[in-house]
């Protein structure tokens, strides 16, 4: 892979971290009318329409499964789109939003040891220092540098649903790669996205939305379009790509500027302000994101 390559593989993973930290402000505006049950669904069902028609487009009989994929399949969409969501939706009603930011902002760390070991991706001392920076600057963007205040109050179940969070996307980042080596990044996405709408209907349905899709207003369908096409469709291909192109380990680290993201884009969106502890915290990801890649092959 050449350098012009290269960086377009660091730049769509960048895209697909604002995209990301942008489905926190759609989320938050579209709960506010929509359960969120029914919009997790909602949202995979209109990624499932849009991605299977790109799909069909581009790879034509590549989007064909054989026998070995459909396990792996089922397990990304019952990972990284059904179990996520309920683990989020879940630990959210029962510890804050920073706490439960914090715990995930941990996926990179556990994605680079899972990687190192079943894919024997190397772990350098210099790598392993950025992704700590990475890791400390997301805590930090997230606990609005008071560290001390996460961790009162003990682990309970609430922290538990979103170590869940953090399995999930681990297990999704990492058979996702390995389903990689036999079925292109589009078909991956887009079947672990109907695996996990068809799974996020049942509790979608319990939750009344046939009865009240007719009351959405406009906001709410711009918000679910959103958190469709960007948040799912963008997000998870480009994800996926540069999983295939760079490894696990490196697209993993990305997901630190996740909550920047969210954080700038809360500040043009609904005022809240840019404090110290962002802009610290953006410079430690920078940072940690430079010396992870620094060092490393261009292949995984």
């Amino acid at each position: 892979m050449d350098r012009k390559e290269l960086l377009w593989t660091y730049a769509k993973l960048l895209m697909t971290a604002f995209f990301w930290g942008g489905t926190f402000i759609a989320g938050r505006v579209v709960v506010r009318h929509v359960g969120p049950y029914s919009a997790s669904f909602l949202r995979f069902a209109i990624a499932s329409v849009l991605l299977a028609g790109l799909a069909w487009r581009i790879e034509g009989r590549n989007m064909l499964l054989k026998a070995q994929h459909i396990l792996p399949v089922i397990v990304l969409g019952l990972t990284g789109v059904f179990a996520y969501n309920i683990f989020f939706l879940k630990g959210l009603k029962l510890i804050e939003a920073g706490r439960a930011s914090m715990i995930i902002a941990n996926n990179p760390i556990f994605i680079a040891l899972c990687s190192a070991y079943f894919f024997k991706e190397k772990l350098t001392a210099v790598r392993l220092a950025g992704i700590l920076l990475s890791i400390s600057g997301a805590i930090i963007v997230i606990s609005r540098g008071h560290l001390g205040n996460l961790f009162q109050g003990g682990i309970g179940r609430g922290e538990l649903f979103m170590f869940g969070c953090v399995a999930s996307w681990v297990t999704y980042s990492l058979v996702g790669k390995a389903l990689m080596r036999s079925l292109r990044p589009l078909p991956s996405v887009t079947y672990s996205v109907l695996v996990g709408a068809l799974a996020l209907s049942v509790p979608a349905y319990a939750e009344g939305l046939t009865a009240k899709i007719a009351a959405f207003t406009i906001t709410d369908w711009l918000c679910l379009a959103y958190l469709g096409v960007f948040g799912t469709v963008f997000g998870f291909v480009w994800f996926y790509q540069g999983i295939q192109k760079i490894g696990a380990m490196r697209a993993g680290l990305f997901i630190n500027f996740v909550p920047i993201s969210a954080v700038i884009l809360a500040f043009f969106i609904l005022g809240e302000p840019i404090t110290p502890s962002l802009l610290i915290g953006a410079v430690l990801v920078t940072v940690g994101v430079y010396l992870t890649n620094r060092t490393a092959p261009t292949r995984a």
